[in-house]
């Protein structure tokens, strides 16, 4: 999608919002007198289980506002898990359940969704499953889904956008008891990368406003603009997560190195795929190696982002080889990676298109604003299904996403070319650009009752772009 069609989308979203010059000059001086990569990178920390059973382990975490050093010297007030911005990191294991209990100390109704996750209904953040101001919730996560790393968030109905916005969103790692044969990066060379954008005040306090994709101008990696990251000169393995509300981003590195992509939103691919730049749209993940070996030390290499202006920031994140180490990981060979079953043979096609209604300026599914007692679609549990979604929004050239909830599932074509080897794995949201049809082979399975479909461009789905199956025996 090109730039100047998502800042027509920010303003057909915020339509009717003046947002005065001296705000967007006073956000974007906010972070200019702070020099690039003069703060460190800051890893999330990983939660450990309040308790364990021979079979459970027990999470517990507090949904509280906190103040945060964003720009250094000051804070801003954001929602946290546990008051950590992002929220702390679960990593668990492959085929173990855990229950993580959610308590609510924010002074508005919230849910809890484990994106990406195969999970009954009734755990998976429904958007009017709320947890009251004062309340609690447990979730129940069985693992039983390949290796990979998902993200959990705020689902509330209509503030899941404000709410991601302002910090409820955190990294849920999945890790397969089999993975150390792969001699993959592991360790402190194991590294979770939240990218997000936000508006921030001459008070040094977010600000939000529905479509503001022209307004967010500072980029955040883990909650932090333009650090730096020491690293040795050996392989890094880095889970890139998009958590923009609206944002994409294209990297590159500045030295000309490349990415191996090993894996996608559901898990491993089944070769490693070598690319200098990479693209990943909100709520997408990419799990990459970098290899930093045979740098010398002081080499310092910039992490770049090429889908935006150039007023905006290009530079993200610095690598610092700082140390020699020695290295015994490798990047997997071609057939060393889990293989992908063969796409089963469709037994029902549905169509899925998305737009905009200019005149109620809200986004639509199939030409219908969201309405939780309406079923959309019933499908049948364990029935292969194709799904062709188009975007119809050519007018404003708005960019859609599409994320099912309960499944994986697989990229077949772009108006219909078969997709790149990177897109071609296990998939829980896909972009849909501007006039694109999407096809994707999907299958329902495990659990019956209902789930939701939506755009994950979050100010749209919080505007209406949100539809509903029903998975029945």
């Amino acid at each position: 999608m090109k730039r100047r069609n998502l800042l027509k989308a920010g303003a057909v979203v915020g339509a009717g919002l003046v947002l005065p010059l001296e705000r967007l000059v006073a956000s974007a001086a906010a972070t200019a007198n702070l020099a690039a990569f003069s703060v460190p990178l800051l890893v999330p920390p990983v939660l450990q289980p309040k308790t364990r059973t021979p079979d459970t382990d027990y999470y517990e975490m507090t949904l509280k506002q906190a103040d945060v050093e964003i720009i250094p010297g000051t804070t801003s007030r954001v929602l946290t898990f546990n008051g950590s911005f992002p929220g702390p990191t679960l990593a668990v294991t492959q085929g173990r359940p855990v229950v993580v209990k959610q308590i609510n100390q924010l002074g508005e109704a919230v849910n809890v969704h484990l994106h990406g996750a195969f999970v009954a209904p009734e755990h998976d953040g429904y958007p009017t499953d709320l947890i009251q101001p004062g309340g609690s919730r447990d979730y129940r996560y069985p693992n039983q889904q390949r290796a990979t790393t998902l993200w959990y968030h705020s689902h509330a109905h209509h503030k899941e956008a404000e709410q991601v916005y302002r910090g409820l969103a955190g990294f849920y790692v999945i890790h397969d008891p089999g993975d150390p044969w792969l001699n993959l990066p592991s360790g402190a060379q194991d590294v979770p990368l939240l990218f997000r954008d936000i508006r921030i005040d001459e008070n040094n306090q977010l600000v939000y406003f529905p479509g503001d994709f022209r307004g967010r101008r500072t980029i955040l990696v883990n909650g932090r603009p333009q650090p730096y990251f020491k690293v040795a000169t050996r392989k890094y393995r880095l889970r890139l997560l998009n958590g923009s509300n609206d944002r994409g981003f294209k990297f590159s590195l500045s030295n000309g190195a490349k990415f191996y992509v090993i894996g996608s939103d559901g898990g491993y691919l089944p070769n490693n795929v070598p690319l200098s730049t990479i693209e990943l749209f909100p709520a997408e993940r990419l799990d990459v190696i970098v290899d930093f070996g045979g740098q010398p030390v002081g080499t310092q290499i910039v992490l770049r982002n090429d889908f935006g202006e150039a007023a905006e920031t290009q530079e993200i994140l610095r690598f610092d080889v700082d140390r020699v180490e020695s290295d015994s990981t490798r990047i997997p060979d071609n057939g060393q990676l889990p293989q992908l079953p063969a796409i089963p043979t469709p037994t029902v096609t549905r169509d899925i298109a998305l737009s905009f209604d200019l005149p109620n300026r809200r986004f639509l599914i199939n030409g219908q604003p969201f309405d939780p007692n309406r079923v959309d679609f019933t499908v049948r549990k364990d029935k292969p299904e194709l799904w062709r979604i188009t975007n119809n929004d050519t007018q404003f050239g708005i960019t859609h996403s599409m994320h099912l909830h309960l499944v994986q599932f697989r990229v077949v074509s772009r108006n219909g070319v078969p997709v790149a080897p990177v897109e071609a794995g296990w998939k829980d949201t896909v972009t849909v650009r501007a006039g694109e049809t999407v096809l994707v082979n999907t299958t329902f399975t495990g659990f019956t009752g209902k789930y939701v479909f939506h755009c994950h461009l979050l100010d749209h789905s919080s505007n209406a772009m949100m539809a509903q199956v029903e998975v029945v025996p």
